[in-house]
Order: structure tokens, then sequence, then C-alpha cells
């Protein structure tokens, strides 16, 4: 029986699951669940992921969530997997552990603040809170600095490593979720990080031709967002006229 990965492409880390599983040619049901739609919520899902969250993964009789325990197990449980996405040497293991960890509590805080109270509220018809997108900035861009001046100071890819591991692909996927924005705000916030935009294009060479076909559920969105602004400013702009 495949592998089943339940995954939303708007996603960051179902995005960073299916890049994984298509790179490392294992075998599996790709099954949407679309977020935006609640389907998360549903009785169903619930009872593969009682959080509520994707991704989440069924293999046989075996149901997981959070995505980088995921990864982890999809890097011991398929053999073909190669080493330098998850090493055995523990004390590298480790290491990719730290960044992980560091991850949800800054990187993915400051990504998902802003761009949720900046795009993705009045999407789903909820209030933007321009206070906390302008917080969860800052948190942005000192994770940006940290990235730029510690995690990659040693090496191409994070901890100093000269190949992907896991904790790339998972912060990598996360960043692009800033192709939500305009792209003068995408550009003001990753173009004074030039480690961070090379290890950005690095990724994705390293995990072609399927991270930009993953990803391309997000660009497709992000045109549609970006032509509503544009014309919700040409209305603006002839109603100031009037």
């Amino acid at each position: 029986m495949a592998l089943k990965v339940y995954a939303d492409r708007m996603s960051q880390p179902s995005r960073a699951i299916l890049i994984f599983c298509k790179i490392n040619d294992i075998d599996f049901e790709e099954i949407r669940v679309d977020v935006l739609k609640n389907q998360q919520f549903s009785p169903e899902y619930k009872a593969i992921n009682p959080m509520s969250q994707v991704p989440a993964i069924i293999d046989g009789r075996f149901k997981l969530f959070e995505s980088h325990a995921i990864l982890i197990y999809l890097s011991c449980a398929f053999p073909g997997v190669a080493s330098h996405w998850y090493p055995g040497d523990l004390s590298n293991r480790a290491k990719i552990h730290s960044v992980l960890d560091w991850h949800h509590s800054n990187l993915r805080r400051g990504t998902v603040g802003l761009v949720f109270n900046t795009i993705l509220a009045p999407l789903v018809g909820l209030p933007s809170n321009l206070q906390t997108a302008k917080e969860a900035e800052k948190i942005l861009m000192k994770s940006l600095s940290k990235i730029e001046n510690f995690w990659l100071k040693d090496g191409r890819f994070l901890v100093g490593s000269s190949q992907p591991s896991i904790a790339d692909i998972s912060l990598v996927c996360e960043i692009m979720q800033l192709e939500l924005l305009s792209e003068k705000d995408c550009d003001r916030i990753l173009s004074p990080y030039k480690k961070v935009v090379k290890w950005i294009e690095d990724t994705k060479k390293a995990t072609a031709p399927h991270f930009d076909e993953v990803h391309d559920f997000l660009f497709k969105a992000q045109k549609r967002i970006r032509e509503r602004k544009a014309t919700e400013s040409g209305k603006n702009e002839v109603k100031s006229k009037l």
C-alpha cells in the first residue's frame, strides 16, 4: 500500500513533504485537504490528525502529523532516501534538530504572522491586524538575519553542510510563502540577505524540477492576489480623483 500524504499546496509544510517525497522517489498518493474550505476540520480528517492541520501521512496502519516529524520518519523509513537529508551521524542530526526547533518559534512565527495578516485574512473574510503584521515582520527580519549570519556561516546549506538536509527544505518552503506579498515587499524583505537569497536558489536547484512543480500552485495564487490588489488600487485611485 502506497504512502498517503494529506496536504494543501498553499501550506508551507505540506510543500516540504511533497517535494521531499518526489526528490527521493517515494511512492505516494497525494490527497488534497483544502484548508480555505475548512476540510481539515472534517470528522474524516480529524481521525487522521486530531489537531486539524496539514500535512499528515498514513503509512500502512501508521498515522503521523507535524511536518518535521514526518520528514524524519520518511528519511528513516524509506531506504532509498539519500543520507544527506538526515545524516546518520548523531551530532549532525542534533544540529538539524536545533534548526527545526528554532524554526517554529522564529522564522515560521514571522512569516505566518505577516502573510496571514496582510494577505490571507482578507481572502477568508477575516479582519487584518496591522499591528500584529508589523510585529511579525520584525520577527521575520531578525530570523533572516540569524540565518544569514549564523545558520549559513559555514557552508552553502544550513549548519555548514555542502548538501541540503530536511531543515533546508523546510525553511526554504517557509520563506517561499513571502511570494504572496507584493513583488516590492518581497524584494524589500529578502534583498538585504545575500546569503539567504543564494541558499534559496541552491535549494531550488538541488530539488529541481520538483520544487517549481510543487510551488506552481502558490505562484498561481500569487498571480491572482497581485492582480486583485492592482485592480483594487486602480479603483481607489479613480475614486480619489472624483
